[in-house]
């Protein structure tokens, strides 16, 4: 009889794990992504590289999509992403306000923010912005914005008028209509505009390079859960078609990132220009 009973226990202990395995696999995790680009546009780069992590993982993904960097802003200080594609310096802020843990970036560039001009505006110089409308996509895009104001203000003591026009597209835009002299962005997104777009402008400057953006973990998420989602996009920068889905983020070479990536950041002292 005690047998009996025993072996009874072991088969519920047995079904009660698997269950609990079962439930832990079937969680939906979200996953934030800087808005850089119009919401249709990132879950076109993004979708099929979720859906790879869910085959490979088990595990749900859900692109929860922010209208503008300062909305995004306000939903990874609040703790509401379980992973975060973000920007540099927004991971120094997220590890302060949620403890947000950098799991990968792309080992095979850096970041850096352009400034541009249209190719026949006359405008040759830095100097020559001095007093003029330039526009960015948010206060705190880093390199379009944040470390782009920081490097004109405090290095080339340059004085403008900042237009905050919500996306990248919009700043090349801005500046080809004319309404503003210049706009801040990042190679990639100006790489991803039409030829019209592109061969109507011209890069004027660039600041100093950091380190890209990295896919941050929240603390909460269970440690084999981020391992897993992890390992797998190494994995996809493994072979061929993982390769191509992790090109258009852009990740060129996708590797591991730590906090020590972005410590240098500090040096620019941009809290006094970060815009709460």
């Amino acid at each position: 009889m005690n047998s009996n009973i025993y072996l009874f226990s072991v088969l519920l202990f047995s079904s009660l794990f698997s269950l609990n395995a079962h439930a832990e696999k079937k969680q939906i995790y979200t996953i934030g992504i800087v808005p850089q680009f119009e919401i249709r546009h990132i879950r076109k780069i993004w979708n099929p590289i979720i859906k790879e992590i869910e085959k490979n993982t088990g595990y749900k993904l859900k692109l929860i999509g922010s209208p503008t960097i300062p909305d995004f802003e306000r939903e990874f200080n609040t703790g509401r992403f379980d992973f975060a594609y973000m920007n540099p310096y927004h991971i120094l802020l997220a590890r302060d306000s949620q403890g947000y843990i950098p799991l990968i970036r792309d080992n095979g560039r850096k970041l850096h923010g352009i400034l541009v001009v249209r190719q026949d505006s006359g405008i040759n110089s830095v100097k020559d912005l001095n007093g003029e409308k330039i526009a960015f996509p948010a206060p705190n895009a880093l390199g379009a914005s944040l470390l782009m104001r920081a490097n004109l203000t405090n290095d080339y003591k340059v004085k403008f008028k900042p237009i905050y026009v919500k996306t990248h597209s919009s700043v090349y835009l801005n500046v080809i209509v004319k309404q503003t002299s210049a706009g801040g962005g990042v190679q990639k997104t100006l790489n991803q505009q039409r030829d019209n777009i592109k061969g109507a402008l011209k890069i004027l400057h660039r600041t100093p390079e950091v380190a890209p953006h990295p896919l941050a973990v929240h603390p909460r998420v269970p440690v084999e859960v981020r391992e897993q989602i992890k390992n797998t996009f190494l994995s996809l920068g493994k072979n061929a078609i993982g390769r191509s889905l992790l090109a258009k983020i852009p990740m060129k070479k996708v590797g591991e990132a730590s906090m020590a990536d972005y410590t240098p950041l500090k040096k620019f002292n941009l809290e006094k220009f970060y815009v709460k």
